[in-house]
């Protein structure tokens, strides 16, 4: 019998769904993700569903995003928005405190947080000084950080 995959130790895609959900969630909440927060656009229902299709497949279940979009190319999809240390560390807190609300299992949660503290430091693209309120682009267009 294989091995189950992260998608299924989650729970599935109700699970991931309310991980995304609680991520976004702590996104608008927690002080030190304010400037990743302003780097998505005020309505996060688009950030949230392409969120749920890239870890979905991420994690072994259905490839949604790949379905849908092709492959995700995170880097290259991200380069058009400054993302420094702090983004980077923003976007990590919410989700810490989301994967501690959501997944049980210590080793699993570990896991997947050190997959995901890797994907975001592949992120930066900017150093702190090039971080200007004139970089960051303006509300409501069109963002996909953490897809």
């Amino acid at each position: 019998m294989p091995e189950a995959t992260v998608y299924e130790r989650l729970g599935g895609a109700e699970a991931i769904r309310r991980l995304v959900r609680r991520f976004y969630e702590l996104m608008d909440q927690l002080p030190g993700a304010r400037s990743v927060r302003e780097l998505h656009p005020q309505d996060l229902a688009r950030s949230e569903d392409s969120l749920f299709k890239f870890l979905s497949g991420w994690f072994g279940g259905p490839p949604l995003y790949v379905q849908e979009r092709g492959h995700p190319r995170l880097r290259m999809r991200h380069m058009p928005f400054q993302i420094a240390q702090a983004e980077r560390d923003g976007w990590m807190t919410c989700m810490h405190q989301a994967l501690r609300e959501q997944i049980a299992d210590d080793a699993l949660r570990r896991g997947v947080e050190q997959a995901f503290a890797d994907m975001a430091t592949h992120m930066i693209n900017a150093a702190p000084a090039e971080r200007g309120a004139d970089a960051l682009p303006a509300r409501g267009q069109e963002k996909s950080t953490g897809q």
